[in-house]
């Protein structure tokens, strides 16, 4: 009976430190960009290089569009580039509004290693740089699934228009749980993005929009955010909608047409 639980134990802390040591590669699958690499869309944009610190280069994308009503600050999902990920700019600059996209860490040509506290400090950098060009008010935060924790986070500490959030986690910790429950997260995981904390400091109003179907990050997720502040968070529901593909319906773009539009 002994050895049995001994192996239990061991085998049990074995798989511990494998996630912790792992765990980037579990939850970060960037798309890197040889740092010649040449951005080509149907759009006027511009490259956009921030000097976080010494060897720590954030890479951007501008679209810019003549007299806009203002700038979408778009913080992307888990995987691949802003290479792929500026096909959405199209979404907002069709309302005339600017859109600024930035790969994290590992992302694209962006250079740096990871850590929480480092890719939170970097976003804010760059939400400090743009808004010595367009005012707060003229300022839009939106964050895409893991980009939705970026986005809270810069809203909480700042004054932006909105805080727009696509298919968001109530908290990171929680996404992982429902595919870990056996694991120690509070000790093992070095990425926590407590989404629910941060939106409790956001004074502009938030939309969030989630699809019912989505299994990645369920809606009750997004419920329970809009829970925190109802009277400040809108949650507006696709029927039928995944993580994935909510563009692909026309209530999204309902949506954002009506909160751009005016």
């Amino acid at each position: 009976m002994f050895p049995t639980l001994l192996y239990f134990v061991v085998g049990y802390l074995l798989i511990a430190l494998i996630v912790y040591l792992v765990q980037d590669k579990f939850i970060f699958k960037p798309e890197k960009l040889a740092q010649d690499f040449e951005y080509k869309y149907d759009l006027p944009f511009t490259e956009l290089f921030f000097e976080v610190t010494e060897g720590t280069t954030i890479n951007g994308l501008h679209f810019f569009c003549e007299e806009p009503k203002g700038l979408v600050l778009y913080f992307h999902g888990n995987s691949k580039s802003i290479k792929g990920w500026a096909k959405h700019a199209r979404d907002f600059y069709r309302y005339q509004y600017d859109v600024v996209l930035v790969d994290y860490r590992g992302f694209g040509k962006s250079t740096g290693k990871r850590s929480e506290q480092h890719l939170l400090s970097d976003m804010q950098f760059v939400y400090e740089k743009l808004i010595e060009k367009y005012p707060q008010h003229h300022m839009l935060v939106y964050g895409r699934s893991l980009g939705s924790g970026f986005a809270a986070k810069i809203a909480a500490d700042n004054t932006p228009r909105y805080l727009i959030l696509d298919a968001p986690y109530f908290s990171f910790k929680k996404v992982v749980q429902r595919f870990t429950p056996f694991l120690p997260h509070r000790w093992l995981l070095r990425y926590q993005f407590p989404t629910d904390k941060w939106i409790k400091k956001v004074n502009c109003h938030t939309y969030i929009i989630h699809g019912t179907r989505d299994r990645l990050i369920p809606i009750r997720q997004s419920e329970q955010l809009q829970q925190i502040n109802p009277h400040k968070i809108t949650l507006i529901r696709i029927e039928g909608g995944g993580h994935n593909n909510l563009p692909t319906f026309p209530e999204y773009h309902n949506f954002l047409r009506d909160i751009l539009k005016y």
